[in-house]
């Protein structure tokens, strides 16, 4: 999740604009990890953690704000207005947004949509659906794939 995280990074760090990524996924399954990976790719350096109870932690890189967003504890999509995510949305921000789907019709629509889900039992690993949902997120994980060549398709 951290290698993913990075390449994801990289790949956002190059586009122009802010730029949205939804991350779903049952508890536990990497989803802040996968963030983690993302914010170091930015050279941050210090501990990330989901920010459940603060709902919106902000870090300052060279290159573009970042704002991490948990919502796992929305019981209402009317409760992300308070929130000023609009104002979030200016110049080349990156917000990674945890629990999107408790959100819906609340909050700007995703570049890269991510779903993160377990395996099936005995094996390993995560297994990581990336939709893009504009022309960025489609070059994002163009460049993923790129990045990283043992990434294989789902099976249908």
């Amino acid at each position: 999740m951290q290698v993913l995280g990075r390449a994801i990074g990289a790949a956002v760090d190059a586009t122009e604009g802010t730029f949205i990524i939804a991350l779903e996924g049952e508890l536990g399954a990497g989803k802040t990890t996968l963030v983690g990976g993302i914010l170091r790719s930015y050279g941050v350096t210090g501990p990330v953690r989901s920010p459940t109870y603060t709902l919106i932690e902000p870090y300052e890189t060279a290159s573009r704000p970042v704002y991490h967003l948990d919502l796992y504890r929305l019981t209402d999509p009317d409760e992300v207005e308070p929130l000023g995510i609009r104002d979030l949305l200016t110049g080349s921000a990156l917000l990674l947004i945890e629990w999107p789907s408790r959100a819906a019709g609340a909050i700007p629509a995703a570049d890269l949509w991510i779903d993160i889900a377990y395996p099936p039992v005995g094996t390993e690993g995560r297994r990581v659906r990336l939709t893009p949902h504009s022309l960025n997120g489609a070059n994002v994980v163009r460049h993923i794939v790129a990045a990283i060549p043992e990434l294989r398709p789902l099976s249908s």
